[in-house]
């Protein structure tokens, strides 16, 4: 699929979609209180601040004409005192909207990365993990600066050209009217700008994730880059997505770079056009040097709101184009959840039965087709044959990590599609041939499906498997740290941590999928009593090429052509010399 590519771009909406500036208010909503209080203070800080050019007005055409010193000192105090309180307000409410915002951001990230926990594995199959994790960080940190500030600048710059506007008509209307004749000069550049810069942000949001999708793969398969001498070509590939990256950036940061020349262009003109109307009707009367330099003084302050907007404005623009991925993800559904009605899975006993089972991959052709067998509780059964026939699929379908094309599976004769996904899974168990070992200590890889459990009995479940010796004489024994994926340990020595890590969870049904695949022979017969015990009075289904996994369990199952081709225990399968007797003979068992 296109998707699962770390150089296609991905499509997003090409018209600016307000509706996602709406739903990122709604998390703006639960602060509303100290959102408001942010806005009061900033409010009285620029309505404050205005009043310092109708101080300097009065002492130019007033008190400094009428040589009144004591005059010109007061003014030069409540000046000073407009400009500190001004800007006191003003870091007062930067303080409070810091924190808003990332409280904000703190809930978005934590709603992202809840609902990525419920996915279904058919999400994770299609997209690449780089795409997804720059979602989660990136995307969001490119939001931050909209919820801490944006929001409400925007709103005060409103508020500012309104109180300067109103301030400037009361100096002189005349003046005034020079001012806002910049507006629609301005209006229009922006007109044309506003959509070119958005296409061009969204680019730069294309080539960012596929970028980080390729720098994520080329880090998790370092180990086969190397082992096939591909550095080379990985390096050009590197390089094409790191040039599409910044070619995308420089176009869209050319759009960006057009607003502010433009607004100060705008600026200078009309501050000129000020003094020459000024100047050419001063002798007039109609205005005053205290009036010339009053608007002089608001002029630069209107234009700094709408120079502030529009730089706002390209926030809003970048921060929309991330916000469509954040939200897109979110909106993804949960194709495999609770029904309404979902009831808790009683404690299970362990008989698994197949009814008329269909599955296919999204649109792919059907791996399983009227797939029916039953398992009783207690018994083992080995799933063998070809790869790609479904066997894995059968085990995950247990699980419920995949919905059904057609068909039920039953537990204990209950639809395990009825009932919770957490009140099913936590009573199963699941081994998979690659063994994921957590960032942590060795003490809580082990405890990782049941916190609850003593640190005595993580060793004892290290005992059984085989594990103990190895662990014990670690620097640090159980509470030695080890890394993501485990690096530094062996596969087998992974392998038999996570069948530690299994024995303890004390799972009612349990599945082996290859878990015995990177285990050497010299610790096979500490694993095959740490299988023992697991299968021990437990449903189990197991995948495995080694012989002495599965000859004792008490089904095979050989899996091929959408469905049960033979079934049987080792020896009868060996007697019907049919595909089993094949398999084995042939050493793809054994």
């Amino acid at each position: 699929m296109a998707r699962n590519k770390f150089d296609v771009d991905e499509t997003l909406e090409s018209p600016f979609d307000i509706r996602h500036l709406k739903r990122a208010l709604v998390y703006c909503g639960r602060y509303k209180k100290k959102i408001f209080l942010a806005l009061f203070l900033s409010a009285l800080a620029a309505v404050i601040g205005l009043f310092a050019p109708l101080i300097t007005q009065y002492a130019l055409d007033v008190s400094i004409p009428g040589g009144s010193i004591k005059e010109v000192v007061i003014l030069g105090i409540l000046l000073l005192l407009s400009i500190v309180v001004s800007v006191s307000f003003s870091v007062m409410r930067s303080r409070i909207m810091t924190k808003v915002g990332q409280d904000i951001v703190y809930d978005i990230r934590k709603d992202l990365y809840e609902h990525l926990q419920r996915l279904s594995f058919e999400y994770y199959d299609s997209r690449p993990h780089g795409k997804i994790l720059v979602r989660i960080i990136n995307y969001i940190n490119s939001v931050s600066d909209l919820m801490t500030n944006g929001l409400i600048n925007f709103v005060l710059e409103i508020f500012n050209l309104i109180f300067i506007t109103v301030f400037m008509f009361f100096v002189s209307w005349r003046l005034a009217l020079v001012i806002l004749c910049g507006l629609p000069v301005f209006a229009l550049v922006m007109l044309i700008i506003k959509n070119k810069q958005r296409r061009a942000w969204q680019q730069v949001s294309n080539k960012s994730s596929n970028l980080n999708a390729y720098t994520h793969e080329s880090i998790v398969g370092t180990k086969v880059t190397q082992l096939f001498t591909r550095e080379g070509e990985n390096a050009e590939i590197y390089d094409r997505l790191q040039n599409n990256y910044r070619k995308s950036w420089m176009r869209a940061v050319k759009f960006s770079n057009l607003v502010a020349p433009t607004v100060d262009t705008i600026a200078v003109v009309v501050r000129g056009a000020i003094y020459i109307t000024g100047l050419l009707v001063f002798g007039t009367g109609a205005v005053s040097l205290g009036n010339i330099v009053a608007m002089c003084s608001y002029a630069s302050r209107f234009w700094q709101p709408l120079l502030n907007l529009s730089n706002l404005m390209n926030t809003f623009i970048n921060a929309v184009a991330y916000l469509e991925r954040i939200f897109e993800t979110m909106d993804e559904t949960v194709a495999v959840d609770d029904m309404p009605d979902a009831v808790e899975m009683p404690v299970i006993k362990g008989n698994v039965e197949f009814k008329e089972v269909t599955f296919a991959y999204e649109t792919g052709p059907n791996v399983l087709e009227n797939l029916s067998f039953k398992a009783k509780a207690g018994e083992s059964i080995a799933l063998v044959g070809p790869t790609g026939a479904g066997k894995t699929t059968i085990v995950n379908l247990i699980s419920r990590f995949y919905n059904l094309s057609g068909g039920e599976v039953d537990i204990d004769g209950v639809d395990i599609s009825r009932v919770t996904l957490r009140s099913l899974r936590s009573q199963m168990g699941i081994m998979l041939q690659d063994s994921f070992i957590f960032s942590g200590t060795i003490m809580d890889n082990i405890k990782y499906g049941r916190l609850d459990a003593t640190d005595k009995e993580a060793e004892e479940a290290a005992k059984i498997v085989g594990v103990d010796e190895f662990i014990s004489a670690l620097p640090d024994g159980y509470y030695t740290k080890v890394n993501e994926r485990g690096s530094g340990l062996s596969q087998g020595q992974k392998q038999l941590i996570s069948f530690a890590r299994t024995i303890l969870a004390d799972p009612k049904i349990l599945v082996l999928d290859e878990a015995t695949s990177s285990i050497d022979a010299k610790t096979e017969r500490y694993l095959q009593r740490g299988i023992d015990h697991l299968l021990k009075g437990r449903t189990s289904f197991i995948i495995a090429h080694r012989l002495s996994t599965i000859r004792n369990c008490d089904k095979i199952m050989f899996i091929s052509d959408k469905g049960i081709a033979e079934c049987g225990n080792h020896k009868e399968l060996m007697e019907k010399k049919g595909r089993y007797y094949d398999l084995v003979n042939s050493g793809d068992v054994g």
